[in-house]
């Protein structure tokens, strides 16, 4: 596989598109935050025995957007009493998975961390399970999520996720043994797309650490790439010859770009310079746009797999830096 893009190392780092950026970016997500806290958080934490002996594990659910049920796990050391305010990782999973089962993530309570992992609505039938319907009307869509609702940006599949994943955080701060003010948000691919729109929507995060992020700087993604989920986005384009304005508009809504130039938390970003799945350009345009302390880990003959271990073995440092 060889370098994706036509941009080496030294012009990425240097590499500012401009944004695409809706007028009303802001209110449209204060409203949909608004709206999504009409509904009580309603978290419950019920025991879980999954036949560990050093982490305790926890069946979560809250309600998401739309009052809807988000489910998730919660793990933490065996022994976290609730004096200790644990610093809390809440976690977004790639495009397809859903939470799947408890015992296949202990790096980070392992570490001594409480872990939210989030459910993505929809999804959990690619590589990992799932437990979380999306139940909102779509309209016409190309297979896949990416143009799930795309017509209108209030319907927009992302628009629920992304109001999720807020939720996921407060439902983290939520709990006894959490330590609110040490919350970090992580994830890879799609789950490191929520992760930037996470560090954009809530304030007060002790870090953001997205691995090859997703949608991110998108028009420029579906130029360069013909791998999905990107694939979605041009099948549905090429016959839906009449919306391809709306549908990039409407994508405008939720490009990480954009979360990206608002976020307040220091980050560990990842990028692969072989990645065809979410170009390097793209990645780059987020982190150059990044408005907060930042680093990226670069990874020149990896793929979409990025850093891998490697980058977890990062992340472990990243944080035992801050905490410090």
């Amino acid at each position: 596989m060889a370098l994706v893009g036509d941009l080496n190392e030294e012009e990425l780092r240097t590499y500012l598109p401009e944004r695409t950026e809706p007028a009303d970016f802001d209110a449209f997500w204060s409203a949909t935050l608004a709206e999504a806290r009409m509904h009580p958080l309603a978290t419950q934490f019920t025991s879980a025995n999954v036949g560990l002996s050093a982490v305790t594990v926890s069946d979560v659910s809250f309600a998401g957007f739309g009052g809807e049920q988000v489910r998730g796990w919660f793990l933490t050391p065996v022994g976290a009493h609730e004096d200790a305010g644990l610093p809390c990782v809440v976690e977004f999973i790639g495009y397809g998975g859903g939470r799947g089962l408890a015992h296949e993530r202990l790096l980070w309570a392992s570490a001594g961390y409480a872990h939210l992992i989030m459910d993505t609505r929809g999804q959990g039938s690619i590589w990992t399970v799932g437990d979380t319907p999306d139940n909102a009307a779509a309209g016409p869509q190309a297979p896949g999520f990416l143009t799930r609702g795309i017509e209108n940006p209030a319907s927009y599949y992302y628009r629920r996720v992304f109001a999720d994943a807020v939720r996921a955080v407060e439902a983290a701060k939520s709990h006894p043994l959490v330590d609110a003010s040490r919350i970090a948000v992580t994830g890879g691919s799609q789950g490191g797309a929520i992760t930037l729109a996470v560090a954009g929507l809530v304030p007060g995060l002790l870090a953001v650490m997205p691995d090859v992020p997703f949608l991110c700087h998108i028009r420029r993604a579906i130029e360069l790439t013909d791998a999905e989920p990107y694939r979605e986005l041009t099948r549905y384009l090429a016959i839906h010859r009449d919306k391809v304005a709306q549908a990039l508009t409407t994508t405008s809504y939720i490009d990480c770009v954009n979360f990206a130039a608002r976020a307040t938390a220091p980050a560990l970003f990842s990028v692969g310079l072989m990645d065809d799945i979410c170009p390097p350009p793209t990645v780059f345009a987020a982190y150059n746009h990044y408005a907060a302390r930042k680093q990226i880990n670069v990874w020149p003959y990896n793929a979409h797999e990025g850093g891998g271990s490697h980058q977890q073995q990062a992340q472990l440092a990243f944080l035992r830096t801050l905490l410090a």
